[in-house]
Formats: structure tokens, sequence, C-alpha cells
């Protein structure tokens, strides 16, 4: 990306900030996603210097859309760049700080549709097994893979459960998403016999260090686990293990949409445990069995 000095004039912080905080007061998105949409907004007035935004025209806005093409941004980031300036000449235009939002008029690059990262079955027991005795907080690290495999959980979602959302004995946890939305997500033998060996053999240790923390999975100093340290132990976990090293944390949640509906879950229901709003998101895990489409076809279709 291209280095500039950025520097934003007192209104310009005002809109800002006050589209920040619609977002998040009246809109309910998520904090991950009101940063996101923030460092979109601190590219955009990157690329707009000294230029009125009040002035802009849909023009100007197509070379902004060129502009983020040039720094070769992902189909996905260039996608949301697109959407939270949309937003934020909604929230501009409700201000009465513009007239129209010409940024509606923008169109986004159709994403093509990618096949998640998913792990086989045999992969997924390799990574889950990696952590061992010789590992630092092995239990935890365990109890943490099993969990996210178990649930499907965003790695966010994770990082913020509560002990009091953890119902081991009614094997469910309740976890919170995107939106604040909660959802009830069940978890399995295994993954609750991993969480039990992390709260008798390791978390007590790991809770001195904190002041009575509420989070189940705790750092070495007794805070909260952090997003950036599950994408480090998943991929030390990945290299231990031998499966693929381009996995990330979501990679599980991929693995658990697609092995649900390859042995025949409902797609209504695995969209529910994802806590997908949309259907369509969910869709994406019925591209990657194409045997299991396949055997469908052949079963239902009378001319198969």
């Amino acid at each position: 990306m291209e280095r500039r000095q950025l520097i934003i004039k007192p209104a310009k912080i005002t809109w800002l900030e006050g589209f920040l905080a619609y977002c998040s007061g009246e809109c309910h998105l998520s904090q991950n996603t009101v940063i996101a949409y923030r460092r979109d907004l601190d590219r955009f007035y990157l690329w707009l210097g000294d230029r009125n935004l009040q002035t802009l025209s849909i023009r100007d806005l197509s070379a902004y859309v060129s502009w983020l093409y040039e720094q070769q941004l992902a189909p996905a980031s260039m996608a949301r760049h697109i959407v939270s300036l949309k937003l934020f000449y909604k929230y501009l235009q409700m201000e009465g700080v513009v007239e129209q939002s010409k940024a509606a008029l923008l169109g986004s690059q159709k994403l093509w549709e990618r096949v998640p990262k998913v792990l086989s079955p045999r992969q997924v027991e390799q990574l889950l097994t990696a952590p061992s005795a010789k590992n630092r907080c092995w239990r935890r690290d365990r109890a943490l893979l099993e969990l996210m495999y178990a649930t499907g959980c965003r790695v966010s979602e994770i990082c913020t459960l509560r002990l009091c959302d953890l119902h081991l004995d009614e094997h469910f946890c309740k976890c919170t998403g995107k939106g604040n939305k909660q959802r009830i997500v069940p978890i399995g033998g295994k993954a609750e016999h991993a969480l039990r060996e992390y709260f008798t053999h390791e978390r007590p240790a790991l809770a001195e260090l904190g002041e009575e923390p509420p989070w189940v999975m705790l750092s070495y100093r007794g805070k909260a686990l952090q997003r950036h340290r599950v994408w480090e132990l998943i991929k030390r976990y990945a290299v231990i293990s031998g499966v693929r090293t381009d996995i990330s944390p979501h990679s599980l949640r991929h693995s658990f949409a697609t092995h649900l509906l390859t042995n025949g879950a409902d797609l209504r229901q695995v969209q529910e445990m994802l806590g997908h709003v949309n259907i369509s998101t969910t869709q994406i895990y019925t591209h990657v069995d194409s045997n299991r489409l396949r055997a469908i076809h052949k079963k239902f279709h009378p001319r198969a």
C-alpha cells in the first residue's frame, strides 16, 4: 500500500467517529466489523487527501475503486471496502452532509466463489491430537482445538467465550456472534473431555495470574486468549502434525460445516449452528463434497 502521511481535518474526524458510533450503536455491528470499517475508511481518507468529500462525483469514487485494485487487495477485502464506503455515505446522507449517496451507484466486483480450505477427518484428527506434554499449556491448546472443531465457532467467539456460557453437563455452549447475536451450539464428547482435563490440570494455575478471569480460554498471564495467538497456535500445530500449513482458525469452522453436510446434516441446521443470517453463505459448503452431490442426484433424480 502506498505510504503517505494521513491528515484528517476536524470535520472529517467528526464524521468518521459519528459513523463508527452509528455502526456500533444503531446498526449493532460487531466490534470486529466496526474495526474493519475503520481500517477501510482510513484507507479511503488516505486516497482522499485534500479532496472535498462532499463534492466527489461517481467518477471520483470509481477512481477510488480503481486505486483499491492497484493495492492488490483480496476480492473479499475489495468487496468489504466498497460496502463500508456505501454505508458511510448513507450515514452522511442521513446527517445532511451530502445530498445524495453517490457511493450507492458503485458496483462491486462479483466475487469468485471460492471453495474454502477444508481438512479431511484424518487431518483434523492429526491436528487436534498434535498438542502434547512437550508443549506449554498443551491441555489448553487441545481443548481449544477440540472446541473450535466441535462447535464451528469463529475465533473471536471462542476467545470471548465465558465460563457462564459453557454448559458441559448439558453438552452445549452459548456463543455470541456477529451483531451480538447469541446462539446455542452442541459440544461433543471428545471436546468435553479435553475441556475437563484443561479445567482440572491447567486453567486453575492460569486463573491465579489474573483477577478472577471469566473467560474459558486463558493466556499465560491469566488474560483472555487473543485472536492472533490462536492463529499462531494453529500454525504451530499444523507444522507439528504434518497437515497443510496454509490453514487458519477458520479452516476448522469450514471443516466443521463440510463434515456435517457430508454426513447428512440438513443445510438449515448447519446454518443455525454457524450463525449465518443468510443461507446462501452456508451453501458454499455444498460445493465442497461433489461425491455427496452425485449421490443425492443418483438417489432422487428419476432418470439418474
